[in-house]
């Protein structure tokens, strides 16, 4: 594929991630009772609600800023691969197998676009940088 390409996917899996990541991060900002009541539900305790709120719109905010701060946004696609590998591993635990659904579907759109993210800007780390 053209490097065109995968900015384009880049770009889309962009959008479609933090406006899965901002309103989850707006709803538990705001008390949002549907997205309280499953968060309680799995056991997460109200402070840690707000916590993941905070820290999803930070990664929205960076992630959405262009050609600035690559270093970053590695740090901001991690934690979102934890957030939604936790989320599905406790919905397992709790609630039913079909309600995971929602985080498979999040996982392919991260994974693929951080997939472009990787070719879009191809870094090689050399043993000086592993060293420092």
């Amino acid at each position: 594929m053209k490097n065109s390409t995968y900015k384009k996917i880049y770009f889309t899996g962009s959008i479609l991630i933090s406006i899965w990541f901002g309103l989850s991060g707006i709803f538990e900002l705001t008390h949002n009772l549907a997205v309280w009541d499953i968060t309680q539900k799995l056991g997460y305790p109200a402070h840690f609600i707000y916590i993941l709120g905070v820290f999803k719109i930070l990664g929205v905010t960076i992630l959405l800023i262009p050609n600035r701060f690559k270093r970053l946004k590695e740090w901001v696609f991690a934690g979102m691969y934890f957030d939604i590998i936790f989320a599905f591993f406790s919905k397992i635990a709790v609630l039913e197998p079909s309600s995971v659904i929602d985080t498979c579907v999040a996982i392919t759109i991260l994974s693929v676009t951080y997939f472009s993210f990787n070719r879009i800007n191809h870094v090689i780390y050399t043993a000086k940088d592993l060293n420092t």
